[in-house]
């Protein structure tokens, strides 16, 4: 019998290159136990279909054979490739094991959450970054579109997506209102858990830092809900060491604020069961504890102030679809119809009614914050929040995949 080659793992990013020079299937780990990037060729794609647990060497030799027309493969190429998967960490394997100990012991260790885009979506340094968003979000430093003396809203809805691709929807999110520096505010921020388990909701008491300084996290906050939110709470969460969804709210806060503030970290994993049972999710107990310790949260704490870190639609090739996707453009046009009947139920408060356009097909649009929106409504039940569209807007994160975003404003009424 014939040894099984390892696994290919499941939790990698799988998507189509985007390099016109390197055609093929582009792979990297969204949870950084390696930095590597690969590209694997077309001709050797199939043979990442063999790497499951269940195919041998010799049964990826005979497909690959066969689709090379009957040119024999030799099994040392295999091999080579296998090598280099395991050896870049894609394989779930022994060496992927000692890499995932290293990394949660570090994070583990770590008194503060390091910054992980910084030198990628937006600048290393202070000034450059200061620069950046000056000119970017709305040509004016520091813009608020806000009266003197409006009110701060009870919530905020801002993107995660690239800073370069959605500037307009930061700017209008984050056009709030001047307060002093005597106010110091708490944002709870719930962003979405792209690789968190479903149904867990992921915090952390680590400062998270980035080059504009270091936000210290409301440990009174966190106390009240890790206590209250039950077992689908995940304490020091791994993927806050990776996740973006809720750095990029930090920076912006820090930008937009001359003054320090604190903040709650959650991240939201998948509603994956409200989706495949088409119910509720607070139908399973967990999500119903987290939803109730929130809605305690928020009467005990007036001064709150709620982020939302969350895209929307995500169509096209990026996204396992067989057909291109242009922003503005042949289906996403109405896919902009079918994002506006959803952020009018979100601005109405609306969580049933949100719910029932999101769960069809199992969410034919992708939303990937539908977790963290559902969350605030859930945990806003019993106040009247009434919300405002500030901005929207469709990108293309590449030429045939297209991701879309909003600004929200939430008052109680």
């Amino acid at each position: 019998m014939h040894d099984t080659l390892p696994r290919l793992r499941r939790d990698i990013d799988v998507m189509p290159s985007p390099i016109a020079e390197q055609p093929g299937l582009l792979l990297r780990d969204p949870f950084r136990y390696t930095d590597d990037v690969l590209v694997i060729p077309p001709a050797w794609v199939a043979l990442l279909r063999c790497l499951d647990g269940a195919h041998s060497m010799l049964d990826a030799q005979v497909v690959m054979t066969r689709l090379a027309g009957g040119k024999i493969v030799p099994q040392s190429e295999l091999q080579e490739l296998v090598t280099i998967l395991s050896d870049r960490g894609f394989l779930d394997d022994e060496g992927l094991a000692r890499r995932v100990e290293r990394a949660h012991d570090a994070f583990r260790a770590s008194p503060v959450r390091e910054e992980t885009l910084a030198g990628s979506a937006y600048p290393l340094e202070r000034e450059a970054i200061e620069s950046l968003l000056d000119q970017r979000i709305d040509g004016t430093a520091k813009r608020t579109l806000c009266a003197p003396d409006a009110d701060w809203p009870l919530a905020i809805a801002a993107p995660h997506v690239s800073p370069e691709g959605g500037y307009a929807s930061y700017g209008a999110a984050y056009a709030l209102p001047e307060s002093s520096d005597e106010d110091l505010k708490t944002f709870v921020i719930l962003g979405t858990s792209h690789y968190g388990a479903p149904e867990r909701f992921g915090v952390t008491a680590k400062p998270f830092r980035t080059p504009l300084g270091t936000v210290e996290i409301d440990r009174d906050a966190l106390s009240l809900f890790v206590k209250r939110g039950g077992d689908a709470v995940v304490e020091e969460d791994y993927c806050h060491r990776t996740e973006h969804s809720i750095e990029l709210q930090v920076l912006f806060l820090q930008y937009r604020l001359a003054h320090p503030f604190r903040i709650l970290p959650i991240l939201c994993g998948p509603f994956v069961d409200s989706l495949v049972r088409g119910v509720p999710p607070e139908t399973l107990d967990g999500n119903a504890r987290v939803f109730d310790a929130l809605t305690e949260l928020a009467t005990k704490r007036p001064d709150l102030v709620w982020v939302l870190g969350v895209d929307m639609a995500h169509i096209g090739l990026r996204y396992g679809e067989n057909e291109p996707a242009r922003a503005y453009e042949g289906r996403m046009l109405e896919v902009r119809e079918q994002d506006e009947r959803r952020l009018e139920r979100i601005a109405a408060g609306d969580a049933e009614g949100f719910f029932e356009l999101v769960h069809p097909e199992g969410d034919a649009l992708n939303w990937c914050g539908y977790a963290p929106i559902y969350t605030f409504l859930r945990a806003m039940h019993t106040r009247r929040v009434e919300g405002s569209v500030c901005s929207y807007e469709q990108w293309n994160i590449d030429e045939a995949s297209v991701v879309t975003f909003a600004a929200l404003h939430f008052q109680e009424k």
